[in-house]
């Protein structure tokens, strides 16, 4: 078989239909569209979510609260989980993602100072609390902000 031989299988390629083209095309005049009606105009139709006037169920739902578009989302990681590295290992985001302990990153990583650590490790983050420093750092590791 070459290029050239390949073809498409019996009735695969359907030609698309040519609407108003005359009344023996069988889609001619109004073109499937109907005699009158919103539909039948060009533009005509009504919007996603629209309920013919009806209240529509988006504002008959009670809203509750505010939303902040411009919320930041830390993803967060105490003191704690650090203890499953070794001592003198540099902790990164990165390698928080490949051991497992963070499945994905937002916005940035924010270390918590959440239970106790008793490695000396060196750890890089975006932020950090005070509480985490004084810890990380009494264990005789570094707090860097990346």
């Amino acid at each position: 078989m070459k290029l050239n031989e390949l073809a498409p299988s019996q009735g695969t390629n359907k030609n698309r239909k040519r609407r108003g083209r005359g009344t023996a095309t069988g889609q001619g005049k109004t073109g499937g569209r109907g005699m009158n009606g919103q539909n039948s105009r060009s533009g005509g139709g009504v919007r996603p979510g629209f309920e013919g006037g009806q209240l529509p169920l988006f504002r008959r739902i009670p809203k509750r609260g505010f939303k902040n578009r411009n919320r930041i989302d830390w993803t967060t990681v105490n003191i704690e989980v650090l203890n499953a590295f070794e001592n003198g290992t540099v902790v990164t985001p990165e390698l928080l993602i490949e051991s497992g302990i963070v499945k994905k990153f937002s916005y940035g990583l924010k270390v918590l100072g959440d239970g106790s650590l008793n490695k000396e490790i060196t750890v890089k983050a975006h932020k950090f609390t005070q509480s985490a420093i004084e810890k990380i750092e009494a264990a005789g590791g570094k707090a860097e902000v990346i």
